[in-house]
């Protein structure tokens, strides 16, 4: 293992082989509400009209952007698949310094490998196709693109004392990250994160001062927030979702699904029925004894292993905006581990490296159980993005996988309508009334298709 391998190389052709047929997906689920019903992307004229009054501007405009190119869902898709690109070789630059930095000069060829493996985890693990795969999955990867960008300009200014990166590139980046999706507002404390790892831990109190512009700018923003009538429509109906009770222990259930995703290759869910919980159980228990144990160990390692306490204490704080006190409509969704999901990636990048370094015999074994862990990666990519092939195909696999959920047989009965096949939208739409009667939407879809076969029947059967 040298740096004579030819790692970026690696990274585009393990993400090209994993992610090229994510090209022939579909418009699914909430890409027509965002993207193919809606006019405000469908000219640069609508785009300027709404820039003062909506939100996600930087994300609408390159919306815009692909509508107008005319390349129908593979440009949107080819768009996609260039972000996740540009964040895996990000991941890698960041994990890189991150690693050469807590490493002894003889083995910074080690870190060089442990940033590869990091970024290889990044690139092909199939529980990021949410935020790939999927079009509107783009607020979360686009969003994660100018993030990591920010904060590796931060990284740059700050160990080569490049003041544009430091008080210009990052500020900008950060900015339209944020303009992108607003989960973003966890920057700053990424960067007091970064710095608390750091070896040269003396120079924090300096350093701080140039994180002040970092910290004016997210002022702003929840400022320019708080104002905004669209978050005070979309923060008033996420209050009467559930209470804070309710939300708390059902997102300690919700945080262990996702932890669980990283190792259930088989289990991507682009809706999952996660219960809303409102007692504690003993099992319940146990997940909040496993996440508190995660946390303090991240917490503890800072000092003793830097890159451990960096990666355990990322992925908590990147699902903070999302998984924490403020209730969103669905509990969980994988497309929150694509950014969150670098802490873990690089305590594995890591962890096999050292292992690696450390096993005297048996290092062809261990390469041997490294290339294989990634062929399954592979595999499971391809295979999922094969789903998002049309409608019909994504609503099958999440019936399959949420068989007591009736918002996903209402929406595999209007893809099966959609598609003409009315006997079997019937069916699904019967069975989202079976599992939610009360359910008016289900039952004037129900509704409608029944009238079809009706009149099907009428024109057929010779009446």
């Amino acid at each position: 293992m040298t740096n004579k391998i030819p790692y970026p190389l690696l990274l585009a052709g393990a993400l090209t082989l994993a992610c090229i047929n994510s090209l022939h997906g579909a418009f699914q689920f909430d890409d027509y509400n965002v993207i193919v019903n809606n006019s405000l992307v469908h000219s640069w004229s609508a785009w300027l009209t709404d820039f003062p009054h909506g939100i996600r501007p930087f994300l609408k405009l390159t919306y815009t952007l692909n509508w107008t190119m005319g390349w129908g869902a593979f440009g949107f898709h080819l768009f996609n698949l260039a972000v996740h690109a540009g964040n895996t070789f990000l991941v890698y630059g960041i994990a890189a310094r991150i690693l050469r930095e807590q490493t002894a000069e003889a083995s910074l060829p080690g870190a060089s490998m442990a940033a590869f493996l990091t970024a290889l985890l990044f690139a092909v693990h199939p529980v990021q196709t949410e935020a790939v795969t999927y079009i509107s999955g783009r607020s979360t990867s686009l969003m994660a693109f100018f993030y990591l960008a920010g904060f590796y300009a931060y990284q740059r200014g700050i160990e080569e004392n490049r003041r544009a990166f430091i008080y210009l590139a990052g500020p900008v980046l950060f900015g339209m990250a944020m303009l992108t999706k607003e989960v973003a507002i966890t920057l700053p404390a990424a960067l007091l994160l970064w710095e608390a790892c750091r070896q040269k831990r003396g120079e924090i109190a300096a350093r701080l001062r140039h994180q002040g512009i970092y910290w004016v700018l997210l002022v702003i923003v929840l400022a320019a927030m708080l104002f905004h009538p669209r978050y005070g429509e979309l923060l008033e109906f996420s209050a009467g979702t559930r209470s804070l009770r309710q939300n708390i222990l059902s997102q300690i259930n919700g945080i262990c699904y996702l932890l669980s995703r990283f190792v259930w290759l088989q289990g991507q869910n682009i809706d999952p029925d996660l219960p809303v919980i409102s007692h504690w159980t003993p099992l319940l228990a146990c997940q909040a004894a496993l996440l508190i144990f995660m946390l303090a160990a991240g917490v503890a390692a800072v000092r003793k292993k830097p890159w451990l306490g960096f990666g355990m204490l990322w992925f908590f704080l990147h699902l903070l905006p999302t998984n924490s006190l403020i209730p969103r409509l669905d509990i969980a969704n994988e497309r929150q581990l694509y950014l969150s999901g670098f802490g873990l990636y690089l305590i594995a990048g890591q962890g096999a490296n050292l292992l690696y370094e450390r096993t005297t015999q048996g290092k062809r074994f261990v390469c041997r159980g490294l290339g294989l862990l990634f062929l399954l990666l592979i595999l499971a990519t391809i295979q999922r993005n094969h789903i998002y092939r049309n409608e019909i195909a994504l609503w099958q696999d999440t019936a399959q996988k949420s068989p007591h959920k009736a918002r996903v047989y209402n929406n595999l009965g209007y893809a099966l309508f959609l598609g003409g096949r009315y006997g079997e939208a019937r069916e699904a739409y019967t069975v989202a009334l079976r599992i939610k009667p009360d359910w008016a939407l289900a039952r004037n879809n129900l509704a409608a298709v029944e009238a079809i076969l009706h009149r099907e029947t009428i024109i057929y059967g010779g009446y």
